[in-house]
């Protein structure tokens, strides 16, 4: 499936957001500034489980870019398909994308060149807007394209020290669950006069019959010493 059908809907962040909203618009506002004859500029990240945060250099442009994603036609879809800049140097004569194309002339914009910047698990779109037609015919070779790179990569590694953190998080949670789970797995074994993977197992089939997390089963077993469970354990146990 072509990543411009799986964006659905465009969320704008503001320049004082938290990443990856804020680097989206440092990279909007910095590429506007350094390319002559643009009038804004708007960027999007394409990837992931979630909708694609935008950024846009004047509230007006947030149309553009909303309109292209709800119709999966326009620079920006394509740009993300072919992975290559697609450009239009005059709006008004330019018969492709009429819907995208009716905002934008309606918005007083005449001309546009997407860019995008792809890595592994993402993708940067970058468009640059004009009120002249064919004003931004060397845009995708000048300083945006610099600024485009330096965004996808910052935003890579953005997304791998989250996943870093989040992983970390999840083994502290394990180790901390981890003594009291062998508590109860030591109840269970005196219990029913097992072994370390019989109880285990009838833990675990406690918490998937129940719908509860292993730790509150195990936590539960350890407040009872067992106790009052002694027919539930020996039942579960010949499963």
């Amino acid at each position: 499936m072509p990543e411009s059908e799986r964006l659905g809907h465009v969320r704008v962040e503001s320049p004082e957001s938290a990443l990856p909203g804020r680097r989206l618009s440092e990279l909007a506002e910095q590429a506007a500034r350094c390319t002559a004859e643009c009038c804004g500029a708007s960027s999007l990240v394409s990837g992931g489980d979630t909708e694609p945060p935008a950024a846009v250099t004047h509230p007006d442009l947030a149309a553009l870019v909303s309109v292209q994603l709800r119709s999966g036609d326009g620079p920006i879809p394509a740009a993300l398909e072919r992975g290559e800049p697609v450009d239009s140097a005059d709006l008004l004569r330019d018969e492709r994308w009429p819907e995208y194309r009716a905002v934008a002339l309606d918005s007083g914009v005449r001309s546009s060149v997407t860019i995008p910047f792809r890595r592994s698990v993402l993708t940067v779109a970058l468009t640059l807007y004009s009120f002249r037609p064919g004003a931004l015919e060397d845009a995708s070779r000048g300083p945006a394209r610099a600024l485009g790179d330096l965004a996808a990569t910052c935003l890579v590694r953005d997304r791998s020290y989250r996943a870093a953190l989040t992983e970390l998080g999840q083994l502290g949670a394990a180790l901390r669950s981890r003594p009291v789970v062998d508590q109860a797995c030591g109840i269970v074994m005196h219990v029913l006069g097992c072994d370390a993977d019989v109880a285990f197992g009838v833990l675990r089939r406690i918490s998937q019959g129940t719908n509860r997390k292993l730790t509150d089963v195990a936590g539960a077993v350890v407040d009872k010493r067992g106790r009052g469970l002694e027919n539930e354990l020996v039942s579960l146990s010949h499963q």
